[in-house]
Order: C-alpha cells, then structure tokens, then sequence
C-alpha cells in the first residue's frame, strides 16, 4: 500500500524557496521514487501577499509563517527566511510541536545551531542543513556520512561566491576592488551593502559548521578569526602572479597538535593548485583525511537551483528517516551528541604560514640589508625577493618578501619593527601563502 504523501510547509518563497517548489514539481516523480514516498507543499508563508508569485501556483499562501508551523498536518517545516529573527523562534517552535525542519540558514545554524539540535535530539525530529555551505555541493553529506572512517585533518575552501567573484575580475581586469564592487551589486552577484561577504562574515558562518562536522567540536562562530578582501590591490595580484601564485578568500579549518586553527582570510596559494582555478562565484571545498588523502568538492555555491537541490535532498533524506528510531539516525554534528569535544582553537598569533609582505622603501642602497637582517633575528627565511625600478621621478619603490612559514607573533613583530625604520615608508601589507599541503 502507497504510503501518504508528507506535508511540508515552505517558510519564504523568495529565490531559494521559489527554487525549492519548482525542483521539487518538475521532479515530483523522481523525488517520490528515491523518497518512497511523495512530498507535497501545503503552504508557504510569505511577507507580501499581494506580491504576484506565479511560482506559488495553487500553493496555499499565508502572511505569518506561525501558521503552518502549528498547522497538525505540516510534518516538515523548511525555513528559508534567512537571518536570525524570527528564524530561530520559528525553528525552535516547530521542534517543540514535534516537527522535523529543513533549513538552508547559515548564519542560524553557526550561532544557534547547539541549542537547536539539542532541542532536536530531546523532542526526537531532525534537522536537516545541507544547503546551509557551499549551495548545491553536498558536502556536509560527505563529511558526516562518505568520510565517516577518517580522521579529518583540513578542510579548506572558497565558500563565499561574492568574495571570489571580486578577486576574479580584478584579475582579469587589473580592476581595482571598489569597481569590481560596483559591477557586482549592478550584476546582482553582490548585496547593496557587502560586508557580509567581503568582510569574511558569512564564510566564517559556513566554516563554523564544516569545522562542527568534521572535528566534533561544539559550533564556535565566534572563535573563527577574520579578515576580509577590501585592501586587496591590483598590484599585489600582479606581484603574486608574477611569484607562480593566485590570490583567494579561504576558509580554512585544521587539525593541529590537538589544537584547531579556525580563520577565513586571504591567501597566496599556488597557480597549479585546483582550489586557485577556481574562478567566478563558484566554490570549492577541499576535504583531507587520513584514509582518504585529499578530496575536492566543486559546484555552484549559490542560487536558485543549485541552492534547492541541497534543500530537496534533505527533504529526500527527512522523509527516509522519519519512521527510523530517533537513537540510529546520522547525529546532526556527525558525531554522537556525548562524543562532542572541547577542543581548544589556536590563537592566530601561534599559526604558522609563510607571508607575502609588501613594503614601500626609499631608493637607496642598504634598505634591503635592514629588512633582511630584522627578518633575520626573528628567525624569518626569505624564499623570494622581488624590487620593482622606480617610476621616473618617484623617491619611492614598492619591494616584495615572500618568506618560509614561521609563527604569526614573529611575522607581526617583524612587520611593527621594519615600519619604524626611516626608509620605508607607511605601512608594510601582508598576505598569508597557503599550498594546502
């Protein structure tokens, strides 16, 4: 006997829940046959009604989304608001009425997400995130169930499209980073205001949860160390190209001396590396584990489709699992809640990466004896110098160190030291290399 359809409830039908029904109706077979059974939309709340949605078709709308999430017949509640409020209320309410919930909410699962799947696993339900990182890769699917047997060392990605969009054209381009901007929100690739995306925020979000995954630690947004892509130049993509490197925004989580490295920032990788072909809003994550060796995860990390095709694999998966015994189903963190551990996250000043530094010096001879020899007492091996000619009439000459890998408090002290000598001039800027080795 056909098992009855299950009722879901779409809070939001903007482009990802607009994505979401339109998957899930033109592969409404399709989907029945992997999930044993169909899965029908009975409402979708949205916040303007008068709105014309000819995506919603003869789906029910509603104006407060509380509505469905008391609704008796709603088994599925799948949010795709966005935001904190009144997303976290909504989820923890329908977990309170026994539901399971689908979300493709970041920025909730990172900061709240160990309350919620603690009221999860108390009420029984799941709650499902896959689109949560990276859009329509499933790679919080790999990570907690296709590399189960691993010890995982590193995972390390573009997870932010806008961020890798803007350092795409300004290399292409030899555009400056406020034009690309411009171009970006005009192309709809960036939001009016950016700082969600170029200053780091929302890859610290996606980080926070792979790095849960694949550690077992609790959710640590506010551990993850930041920097964003604004001070980036032409000139230093130049240079880096010029030094066999491509410069990207990574998210990079490591398992190291029993300690995690946890920090989104821009680095020099090397042009032959596949993470540094990765061009455009694309994303790519690179998992490494010990069985395993490295593993590249490559897709599109946003939009209306690929964003729905994360979404609808969960519902799939919900719906698999709602009749298995809460106690055996795949634990929303990977590992077993009481297997979660306290690992301490490295304070950046004890990381150790190499460094792109570029200075402004005085066109004289000896400035480059300086530099090296404080370089030098802090224990700093240079790997490659590189020192421009002046432009005519300029006292001025940019001069670029790539060094070997030291720890972070030596790179600063060395930086602060060099910009107190009289021949070089401001400030000295810097990059962290990565070969993701």
């Amino acid at each position: 006997m056909a098992l009855k359809p299950v009722k879901v409830g779409l809070l939001g039908l903007g482009t990802v829940g607009g994505g979401t029904l339109k998957v899930l109706r033109r592969n409404a077979e399709e989907i029945a046959r992997r999930a044993g059974r169909a899965i029908d939309i009975v409402g979708a709340a949205v916040r303007d009604q008068k709105k014309p949605r000819a995506v919603a078709g003869d789906v029910k709308l509603v104006a407060d989304p509380a509505v469905l999430v008391e609704d008796p017949q709603v088994e599925i509640i799948c949010e795709l608001i966005g935001g904190i409020d009144p997303a976290r209320e909504l989820v923890l309410r329908a977990i309170r009425n026994g539901k399971h919930v689908v979300t493709a909410n970041k920025a909730l699962i990172a900061l709240h997400g160990n309350e919620i799947f603690e009221a999860a696993r108390k009420k029984g339900v799941i709650v499902a995130f896959e689109a949560a990182v990276a859009g329509g890769i499933p790679i919080i699917k790999a990570l907690r169930e296709g590399l189960a047997g691993n010890r995982i060392q590193m995972v390390a990605g573009i997870i932010n499209g806008t961020s890798n969009y803007i350092l795409t054209e300004m290399r292409e381009r030899r555009a400056d980073f406020a034009s690309v901007l411009k171009d970006a929100q005009r192309l709809g690739f960036a939001e009016a205001d950016p700082a969600f995306d170029v200053d780091g925020v929302d890859a610290a979000h996606k980080l926070t949860i792979l790095a849960a995954i694949a550690f077992g630690i609790p959710l640590q947004f506010d551990s993850v160390y930041r920097e964003g892509i604004r001070d980036i130049s032409p000139m230093d993509i130049a240079y880096a190209g010029e030094l066999g490197y491509r410069i990207k925004s990574l998210a990079i989580a490591r398992h190291a001396g029993g300690e995690v490295e946890l920090r989104v920032h821009p680095v020099l990788i090397p042009h032959r590396h596949p993470i540094a072909g990765v061009d455009g809003v694309m994303n790519a994550v690179l998992v490494v584990g010990d069985a395993v060796g490295p593993t590249i995860y490559y897709g599109a990390g946003a939009g209306a489709e690929p964003t729905a095709s994360a979404v609808v694999a969960d519902l799939v998966d919900v719906v698999r699992a709602m009749t298995s015994d809460p106690e055996n189903r795949v634990p929303h963190l990977a590992f077993q809640p009481h297997a979660i551990s306290e690992a301490s996250v490295r304070p950046m000043g004890e990381v150790e990466s190499a460094y792109y530094l570029r200075m402004y010096a005085v066109d004289r001879p000896g400035v480059l004896a300086n530099v090296t020899a404080i370089l030098g007492t802090l224990g700093i091996s240079i790997e490659a110098v590189i020192q421009k000619e002046p432009e005519p009439g300029a006292s001025l000459v940019p001069v670029i160190f790539l060094t070997q890998r030291v720890r972070e408090r030596n790179i600063n002290e060395a930086i602060a030291k060099i910009e107190t000598l009289d021949t070089i001039e401001g400030k000295v800027f810097r990059i962290r290399v990565e070969t993701l080795a």
